[in-house]
């Protein structure tokens, strides 16, 4: 699976630029992550999309609009840790640690990423964490598996690299948006 994560910021284009990752095949899934945006901001973006592709986007902040307009989920963070009441969409979380991870697994979470696997693209300073001797323990340990995304320093060029180590797939911020 490909997970492409919106930037933080809004520009010009970026709702036909969604639209293009998803019908062209190279995103599965695409993250609307906006921490500063207000709700209608958001909603804003989502009216610019084709509604047929709603069932492929997921909200990192605003979740009550993913229950207002039918989307495919919502995902978990420090400023929304929970989802909203009545929601029975896919819900999705970060983990930054093996601990963190091996706690997520135990709740119903449709997927989960892990970070940062590779130095990051989009974060400066924000380098790995993981060697590929822990990385391949933990693919071992069944922790690392089709439910785990891996997050952090991913190109379109590292997705079979990381399906190699045993993840799911990747979700990808920087190179989507270069």
């Amino acid at each position: 699976m490909i997970i492409v994560i919106t930037r933080p910021d809004f520009f010009e284009g970026e709702a036909e630029k969604i639209a293009q990752l998803l019908q062209s095949g190279r995103a599965d899934l695409v993250h609307i992550r906006k921490p500063r945006a207000s709700q209608s901001e958001v909603e804003q973006l989502l009216f610019s999309i084709p509604t047929e592709l709603y069932s492929r986007l997921v909200l990192h902040d605003h979740h009550s609009l993913a229950i207002k307009y039918g989307l495919r989920g919502v995902h978990l963070n420090s400023r929304n840790p929970e989802p909203p009441a009545g929601w029975s969409g896919a819900v999705s979380i970060s983990c930054h640690t093996l601990s963190e991870l091996s706690e997520c697994r135990r709740k119903p979470y449709a997927y989960m990423s892990l970070s940062p696997i590779f130095d990051s693209i989009s974060k400066r300073g924000y380098y790995s964490t993981f060697t590929p001797d822990v990385i391949a323990a933990a693919h071992k340990a069944g922790l690392i598996d089709e439910r785990v995304m891996a997050l952090g320093g991913i190109t379109f060029d590292k997705i079979t690299e990381v399906e190699k180590m045993g993840f799911g797939g990747a979700m990808i911020l920087g190179d989507a948006w270069r």
